[in-house]
């Protein structure tokens, strides 16, 4: 008996394993719609969304600029236009360059031998804003002519507006942020379902106790399983990102070496996802609470990890915790990596985050995993 466990190929084990579950993936006609379809559907509604134009204008000022001016006060009474703040140039540069900032004002107040005050305001922007710029500049023309008007004795050159200065960047389209949270959304879901009832469904069938008590490596076993699940996930991947790459123009900056590393991220994902996955079917008492838990893990995620609107839309308390969420780490990095042109290295912090998470989680999945 020895000698047979000594000669047993792990391998070929290892291979018949994943093979058996890659087929019973594929002959289940859901889970290839629920991975691949919905998601490219999301990407088209969202992303649809994302091209239509806002009636906001977001702005920043220049830590020089005055803020006592007639045209600073003006600024701040406009419905159209919102004046953002920033902790450092580095921020305010970045969204500037993605478009979701329309301009940077700079506001100068100088005054004549009669002591009287004029105002020069510059505008500095970019070509990602372009769709905003053109109709803003005609609001700040408004604004000058309406607290001129104000004036009991009109005087001339009291506000000058410059010439905005647009610095030709990359366009930032809406589908450069809605992807990667498409991606992120997909995967998060369609793994945590699929590996949680997979191996849920095995312990119930005893199928999992035979393959324990089976010449087989139990972390053979595990991959096996898990792998084929991680690879259909995969192709699901590369389905969407081609599709939001020649249908929406979605931005590989470095094209297939940026692609790879998106899928390389993607991986590192997966296996995380997949430990989880590994609890919940370990946990739960009856196929019915697999969802529940899922849900109770996912669904914060989905809403909170930038997968649909940036978390800088929630309260500065709420975003501290959407940062350390894994589904966050993964949106980030994939948005750094296609629009910004990081390398997967240059992506250390969230790779590290998320090797944390990962460590916690295979730690719990050792504890509580079951084989019958």
């Amino acid at each position: 008996m020895k000698e047979n466990r000594q000669s047993y190929s792990q391998s070929k084990a290892l291979w018949a394993i994943t093979r058996a579950s890659f087929k019973a993936i594929f002959a289940n006609p859901s889970a290839i719609i629920f991975s691949i379809l919905f998601p490219i559907i999301f990407t088209l509604i969202f992303g649809a969304f994302g091209n239509g134009s806002g009636v906001t204008y977001r702005i920043a000022l220049t830590p020089d600029s005055d803020t006592t001016s007639e045209f600073y006060q003006g600024l701040k009474q406009t419905p159209v236009i919102r004046i953002v703040s920033y902790p450092d140039s580095v921020a305010l540069n970045k969204d500037l360059i993605k478009g979701k900032l329309t301009a940077i004002l700079s506001v100068y107040t100088t005054k004549d031998s009669l002591d009287n005050p004029h105002t020069t305001v510059q505008v500095r922007s970019t070509t990602a804003s372009a769709n905003t710029l053109g109709s803003f500049v005609p609001v700040l023309d408004y604004l000058k002519l309406r607290i001129e008007t104000a004036l009991a004795e009109p005087r001339e050159e009291l506000i000058k507006i410059e010439e905005p200065e647009v610095k030709e960047v990359r366009k930032y389209r809406a589908i450069d942020f809605i992807l990667p949270g498409q991606l992120g959304f997909s995967i998060l879901f369609s793994t945590l379902f699929g590996v949680a009832f997979t191996f849920f469904g095995m312990r119930e069938q005893l199928v999992l106790k035979r393959f324990y008590a089976s010449p087989v490596n139990r972390i053979n076993i595990l991959l096996g399983i898990g792998a084929s699940r991680l690879f259909f996930q995969l192709l699901s991947v590369v389905v969407l990102i081609l599709f939001g790459y020649f249908a929406m123009n979605f931005t590989l900056v470095n094209g297939i070496f940026t692609f790879l590393e998106i899928i390389l991220m993607t991986i590192i994902m997966l296996f995380l996802l997949m430990g989880v996955g590994l609890i919940f079917s370990s946990i739960a008492k009856t196929d019915n609470s697999i969802p529940l838990l899922i849900n109770l893990f996912g669904f914060p995620q989905m809403m909170l990890s930038g997968t649909f609107f940036p978390i800088e839309v929630f309260p500065k308390w709420l975003q501290e915790i959407c940062r350390v969420l894994p589904l966050t780490q993964f949106n980030d990095s994939i948005r750094k990596i296609s629009f910004e042109g990081q390398s997967i290295v240059e992506c250390w912090k969230e790779i590290g985050i998320l090797g944390i998470w990962m460590i916690v989680i295979y730690a719990i999945a050792v504890k509580v995993l079951k084989w019958e």
